[in-house]
């Protein structure tokens, strides 16, 4: 009986210690953006000249993003943008088509998503020079249970303007 007990206390303590490690407020613990840039990270580009530049993106496993055109206008639509005064001109974008999706939740309500990897197809037009453009993709990702608040994230891509 003494060492059933002593065993259940030994692994209390470890089990307690082990939580204490993983509260501490001076950790973090480092999340995977629920979407990644994959590529181009550099293109060269005829300056002046409107030219085609193809974006890939991934989607963690398990998540979905809305896609640009959602069916609810409550819901927050995937988008690329570069910011002004980079020496690159956004002409166009071009998203594919969300996915039909459906909640668990609520049957009868498809969403507009896209999952796992997804393209934009752009067109910009570049500054002579080298650009490293910041463009960004603004996007709501969402489980089968929750939505995360919208986030935007970097999308760095070192432009060639000749």
């Amino acid at each position: 009986m003494k060492i059933g007990i002593t065993i259940t206390m030994a692994f209390g303590l470890v089990t307690l210690l082990a939580q204490g490690q993983t509260d501490t407020p001076n950790r973090s613990v480092a999340r995977p953006e629920a979407v990644s840039y994959l590529f181009p990270e550099q293109v060269t580009l005829t300056a002046g000249k409107s030219s085609p530049v193809t974006l890939h993106f991934r989607i963690a496993q398990g998540l979905h993003i809305n896609s640009h055109t959602p069916r609810q206008s409550e819901l927050i639509p995937t988008t690329f943008s570069i910011p002004d005064g980079s020496g690159v001109h956004l002409e166009s974008a071009t998203y594919p088509a969300g996915t039909d999706f459906t909640l668990p939740i609520d049957p009868k309500a498809k969403l507009s998503v896209y999952t796992g990897e997804f393209i934009i197809q752009t067109r910009m037009v570049a500054e002579s020079g080298n650009h490293l453009v910041e463009a960004r993709l603004r996007y709501q990702a969402c489980d089968n249970t929750a939505c995360m608040p919208p986030k935007t994230i970097t999308v760095p891509i070192d432009v060639i303007g000749k």
